[in-house]
């Protein structure tokens, strides 16, 4: 099943649709996707209480996505950890190629 978070359009908002938006977003699409009407949204913004931050670019405002995105619980984040390799206990020769246990070793 298909997550769907706020709406925009009239159409649900699914994490992926939410993930591919730009780096900044017009004010009434947060709003949409917050489910804030447009006279509180605007008003929000220009009392400087915008649940997440806002660029005032002339007389546009811009909602930064990545903030709109950690407001609503959707982050970039990587599905699974990333394996680490297992630690290797053999060495490197001179020359900087492997060496196998028991060679290149000093004599005692």
């Amino acid at each position: 099943m298909t997550e769907q978070i706020g709406a925009v359009g009239g159409a649900a908002l699914t994490r992926e649709a939410l993930m591919a938006l730009p780096p900044t977003v017009a004010l009434e699409t947060a709003n949409k996707v917050l489910s804030i009407g447009r006279s509180t949204g605007y008003g929000l913004a220009k009392r400087g209480e915008y649940p997440c931050k806002v660029l005032k670019l002339g007389n546009a405002y811009r909602v930064v996505t990545a903030d709109l995105q950690r407001l609503v619980g959707v982050e970039d984040t990587p599905r699974e950890p990333a394996l680490a390799a297992p630690p290797s206990d053999q060495g490197t020769g001179a020359r900087g190629t492997a060496v196998g246990p028991g060679e290149g070793r000093h004599r005692a």
